[in-house]
């Protein structure tokens, strides 16, 4: 399979280590996260034909995932300006 886009490193370039500061200390980012990867991994099945879905299902999942990295991304600003 090929790289899968949208990983948070790619939608975070610069934030790495913050990245990983907070999938060590703050539960509730690494929850997000591990639902942001199981969200996002799903799209990319169905965008590269590996795995069906309705045009319906792929925009709600498309849906989930900018709500989802919303909230990463007001986590990582906060944890930026606290670093």
């Amino acid at each position: 399979m090929s790289h899968t886009p949208h990983e948070l490193a790619d939608e975070f370039p610069e934030d790495h280590a913050i990245l990983h500061r907070l999938k060590m200390e703050d539960h509730h980012y690494a929850n997000l996260a591990d639902r942001y990867h199981e969200v996002n991994r799903e799209i990319h099945r169905i965008e590269s034909e590996v795995e069906a879905a309705s045009d319906e299902r792929t925009e709600e999942l498309k849906k989930q995932r900018l709500a989802l990295v919303d909230e990463i991304a007001g986590i990582v600003a906060k944890a930026r300006t606290s670093a």
